[in-house]
């Protein structure tokens, strides 16, 4: 067991810990600030995902992360600063064009989708930046990387069922095959373990350390509130408190017990089995 803690009132600077870069950078956030009205979501935030990382996303209600991620997905505007993706400034190039090059899942996407529509329409649409079919016309290519991805992903039996009638699981692992489906550069999980039952975390959590592990899948950024949803494998952290950076870089020396304690305003002892994380309240 691990123990520790800090003051989650700190006015310390966030730890940046160095690690070996890989070239290219996929996302690089500079001194961005986002705010609305006088509140501030996001305050001096500086981050860079590079090609070959995986990042997990970490901190309580209110933190930033989504926010952070709407960044990420050229969906949001910074107030302040710079957000460049996939070598593009956003401000000086049309998302429109950008934005296929990024996979997004998400509890909005989710509640977009129509409950009526197959399985199948809902990831081969992706090709068309559309949700669900309509009057497209789809190469056999596109079909077979459908039908590979819901392969893989564990919904090609329920190709043809309506979205509506599926599991949380079955939904969430439905929009992750969408995501990959215009093969991205840079693919964006929002809370996808949010909802799920411990079977279909595990088998949720399980897939994606397999895509960690493949070399050829692209940079990885999930968002989640839990240790326990953070697949094996996964590089990189960014832990965020009240829209600052609390720590960030290689996830076994930012996600400590110390770190958390701050992040989350609670002390907290960590335990690592198998590259799995559980956090539990200390004393």
């Amino acid at each position: 067991m691990d123990g520790g803690v800090s003051s989650a009132q700190s006015s310390a600077q966030p730890r940046v810990v160095a690690g070996a870069l890989s070239p290219e950078a996929v996302v690089e956030v500079e001194g961005v600030d986002v705010v609305r009205g006088e509140k501030f979501l996001l305050r001096a935030v500086d981050w860079t995902v590079r090609a070959d990382e995986r990042w997990v996303l970490l901190g309580p209600n209110g933190a930033g992360k989504t926010t952070l991620l709407q960044l990420a997905s050229a969906s949001m505007h910074p107030t302040r600063g710079r957000v460049t993706l996939l070598g593009e400034t956003l401000g000086a190039v049309d998302v429109f064009e950008l934005r296929p090059r990024i996979g997004l899942t998400s509890a909005v996407l989710g509640q977009r989708i129509a409950p009526a529509e197959r399985v199948g329409d809902v990831v081969v649409s992706a090709g068309y930046s559309v949700v669900g079919r309509w009057r497209e016309r789809y190469q056999v290519s596109d079909l077979t990387r459908a039908a590979m991805l819901m392969d893989q992903w564990g919904v090609a039996a329920i190709a043809h069922r309506p979205f509506g009638t599926l599991s949380e699981g079955e939904r969430k692992r439905t929009q992750i095959a969408r995501a990959l489906m215009t093969d991205p550069e840079l693919l964006l999980l929002d809370e996808p373990g949010a909802g799920l039952d411990l079977g279909g975390r595990e088998d949720l959590v399980s897939r994606l350390t397999d895509l960690a592990r493949d070399p050829y899948a692209p940079a990885q950024v999930l968002v989640t509130h839990h240790v326990e949803e953070i697949p094996a494998d996964y590089t990189h952290a960014l832990l965020l408190r009240e829209g600052r950076v609390v720590a960030a870089g290689p996830a076994e020396q930012v996600l400590t017990a110390g770190a958390l304690s701050e992040t989350f305003g609670l002390r907290l002892t960590l335990h690592r089995a198998g590259g799995r994380l559980t956090a539990r309240r200390a004393g």
